[in-house]
Formats: C-alpha cells, sequence, structure tokens
C-alpha cells in the first residue's frame, strides 16, 4: 500500500476504536529518564481526528515544571511552537485546530508528535502536509530534540515507504505496555 492507502485506511480504523485508549505517562518518562535531555520545553499538539490526546500528556508535564508549548501554523507550510498553559486560552486555526494565543515561540526539547501510522523503523505517516518534517529538520539545526511519537497500537503497518524529505522518530509510544 501507499501512503494515501495507509493513512485512509488507519483513519478509518482510528475513527471506530479510540475510545478510552491512553498512554501510558510513565513510559515517557522513562524514554526521557533514559535519554537525558537538555532541558525541559516540551512540545505536543491539541489532538484533531482521534488522534491520542496531548494535552492530558502536557497537563501531567506541566505539572512537573515543563514549560509546554504548541504548534501554530504559518504560511508556506511552515510551523513554530508557541509557550502555551492550561490556563491560557486558544484561538482555532483555518485547519479547526486550537493554536495559542502567546507570540513567545520556543524550540521544544522534547517533540510529542501526532502520527496517523508508522512501522517498527519509527517512520511515520502524518496527513501528508509535512509540517513535523519540515520543523522537526529545522530544529535539529538549532538544538538537540527527542522526538517521541504517539499512536495506538492498531497505527503500526508492517512497512512505509519514506521518501527524502520524510524524518524517522527517535521513539514511539502506543496504547499497550512496554
Amino acid at each position: 500500500m501507499n501512503k494515501s492507502e495507509i493513512r485512509k485506511k488507519i483513519l478509518k480504523v482510528r475513527k471506530k476504536n479510540s475510545k478510552n485508549l491512553n498512554i501510558n505517562f510513565n513510559s515517557i518518562l522513562k524514554i526521557l529518564k533514559t535519554n537525558k535531555s537538555d532541558g525541559k520545553i516540551i512540545g505536543g499538539y491539541y489532538p484533531y481526528n482521534h488522534e491520542i490526546d496531548a494535552i492530558k500528556i502536557l497537563e501531567k508535564f506541566e505539572k512537573l515544571n515543563y514549560q509546554i508549548s504548541l504548534p501554530k501554523i504559518k504560511k508556506n507550510s511552515q510551523m513554530d511552537f508557541f509557550h502555551w498553559s492550561k490556563k491560557e486560552s486558544l484561538l482555532i486555526n483555518k485547519y479547526g485546530i486550537p493554536e495559542p494565543t502567546s507570540n513567545k515561540v520556543v524550540y521544544p526539547n522534547i517533540l510529542l508528535v501526532p502520527l496517523v501510522a508508522f512501522d517498527k523503523h519509527l517512520n511515520r505517516i502524518g496527513y501528508g502536509g509535512g509540517f513535523y518534517d519540515r520543523y522537526i529538520k529545522k530544529v535539529k539545526k538549532i538544538k538537540k530534540i527527542i522526538t517521541i511519537g504517539l499512536a495506538y497500537s492498531f497505527q503500526k503497518v508492517k512497512k512505509i515507504s519514506i521518501s527524502r524529505y520524510d524524518i524517522k522518530l527517535d521513539f514511539i509510544v502506543t496504547n499497550e505496555k512496554d
């Protein structure tokens, strides 16, 4: 199957099966303890289209004194992350996704990445816009970043064919136990 076919199939399955499945927060903490991060700035995302709820995870990190951030989509299919706190409001963007109102750009040390599908080699398929691939490539030129994909176990596929623009993740955490 090509990326488009995989995307279509997994999105259909995810819509039916995503209820009451959660990521174990301790799985993420374990990754961070094992792979020392240079800082406590974490980038997440607002869940869209039955994605894993990263907001619940970000709230737990905020309680552990991490600075949390969410993306804003910019012109030319670019994206940056902006400081956000649970106490602050969000504005809906043109894609229907809530974004922070802050204008304080931050560069996360840890990035929680949404995905549609993944394989055992840590390749991912998103919605096809390349936003995260471009962003990760840009940030890796500035600083060390740990990328962690969040997914349901049923989003795993045998193989994803990749292009030169695709950026592999460092880790993928699912709803299944380690």
